[in-house]
């Protein structure tokens, strides 16, 4: 009996790429590279050398939805989320939360998914493998989790598209803002009263 081989072959393309923005430190990359490698420091993931960072944040389209994506750590800066300024329909976070092991971290990681939908008025969807998965409502309300012990997945019966929220368009400038016009009215007030 002969055997028959059959060759098949794919054509990949590559849809859309992503730049990771914030690095994980010690994870990622080795803080103050050049002085610790010499004391024999190395970052603790596979490789070497250190990843580097890119400053843009792309939207990527699938069908008829723009999203930001974030990886892993990337969630938790607060007001650096759409470089790009145009509107997008939600937050993609995909996280492996295995390293935090047996600690609260997990649970903290999750908790800056809510800061995050409510300041950009926009509902996030975040998939993690030994971490906590869930879709968030874009006022902060959790629609449906899947906990770090658990198996499954979480199917959207209905997605509403929301506008931005002021947060989102001026960032953490706005607590200067208000910082300014609560100084200047107390100036006010002070010259006022004098």
């Amino acid at each position: 009996m002969k055997m028959k081989k059959f060759i098949i072959l794919f054509e990949l393309k590559v849809l859309d790429k992503y730049y990771k923005n914030k690095l994980v430190p010690f994870g990622e990359f080795l803080p103050f590279e050049k002085i610790l490698q010499n004391l024999g420091f190395k970052k603790i993931t596979q490789g070497y050398q250190s990843f580097s960072s890119d400053n843009r944040r792309d939207l990527i389209k699938l069908n008829n939805y723009n999203f930001v994506p974030l990886i892993c750590y990337e969630v938790i800066y607060s007001g650096k989320i759409n470089k790009t300024k145009k509107n997008y329909d939600f937050i993609l976070n995909i996280s492996e939360d295995g390293w935090f092991g047996n600690t609260i971290g997990p649970h903290q990681h999750y908790s800056h998914l809510i800061f995050r939908s409510i300041e950009e008025g926009k509902a996030v969807i975040r998939s993690s493998n030994n971490g906590i998965s869930a879709y968030i409502s874009p006022k902060g309300q959790v629609i449906d989790n899947i906990l770090t012990t658990e198996k499954g997945f979480i199917e959207l019966k209905s997605f509403k598209k929301s506008n931005k929220t002021i947060f989102s368009s001026q960032g953490n400038k706005i607590f200067f803002y208000f910082l300014f016009i609560y100084i200047s009215l107390i100036f006010f007030f002070k010259i006022r009263e004098n």
